[in-house]
């Protein structure tokens, strides 16, 4: 049964990646809106932010770095749902397939195109003077907690994907998990907010998970943060996958 899954999972994911490729325009619009929020903030209010360090940029980066994520996983439910839509989940269910290797390939696909998104920002904000001295370890550590953080929302994702009575409707849920970093430490420090904002800041994981990253790259000790910051990413990822496979039952029983 398992050579059955990752064999079926393979196929199909290649059916999900030639249309990533035959749809570049997917990707290029998905770091449009980090890259924009990038510009604005380091070279508009850059200037007026006071984080208490020497490169707005290095801050800002990591936020970023969500928000690109969160902007990427809409597509996976926009993709998900057209399946719905158009009746591919019908017919595979009449073929000899593992029905789970449907949903993998959809969230793998995610994986890469996030992936080169992300991979796109970094090599802008480097253009804009991000610099960091972090490690091979260090760089590990981040690509683990932003491989982590993108399958627990593209698991979310999956969610709408399945449920959702329009396209739009489909995409739209992934908006507050863009909104989510501005009320976090991504774009300035938490002690710079009005005591209700801080208080939801400081204990939302958001805040923990962009604090983790900046501290890798800074080559700072990271101490419990890190364990914090896994521990979010790795819940939400358990949640969202457990709520995402009752719905994908439900839908085709």
């Amino acid at each position: 049964m398992t050579e059955y899954f990752f064999g079926d999972t393979a196929v199909l994911l290649g059916r999900s990646l030639r249309h990533i490729t035959r749809s570049v325009d997917t990707i290029i619009t998905t770091t449009i809106m980090p890259i924009a929020f990038l510009l604005l903030f380091v070279y508009v209010f850059g200037g007026a932010i006071d984080t208490g360090t020497h490169s707005y940029v290095n801050y800002l980066l990591p936020g970023i770095l969500l928000i690109t994520i969160a902007t990427g996983i809409s597509y996976t439910a926009f993709r998900l749902f057209l399946d719905m839509k158009n009746g591919i989940f019908e017919r595979f269910q009449s073929m000899p397939i593992a029905r789970s290797a449907v949903l993998w390939a959809h969230v793998l696909t995610s994986l890469v195109a996030t992936l080169i998104s992300v991979v796109v920002v970094v090599l802008v904000a480097l253009l804009m003077g991000f610099r960091s001295g972090a490690g091979a370890g260090a760089w590990l550590a981040i690509a683990g907690i932003l491989l982590l953080f993108t399958l627990a929302l593209t698991w979310l994702a999956v969610i709408p994907g399945l449920t959702a009575q329009s396209a739009d409707g489909a995409s739209a849920f992934s908006y507050p998990l863009i909104f989510l970093p501005f009320l976090s430490s991504a774009f300035v420090p938490t002690a710079t907010m009005p005591g209700p904002v801080r208080a939801f800041a400081e204990h939302q994981p958001v805040t923990s998970i962009v604090n983790a990253i900046r501290d890798l790259f800074a080559r700072q000790p990271v101490g419990s943060g890190i364990w914090i910051a896994l521990a979010w990413c790795v819940g939400l990822l358990v949640v969202a996958y457990g709520l995402a496979m009752v719905t994908y039952r439900r839908k085709i029983s």
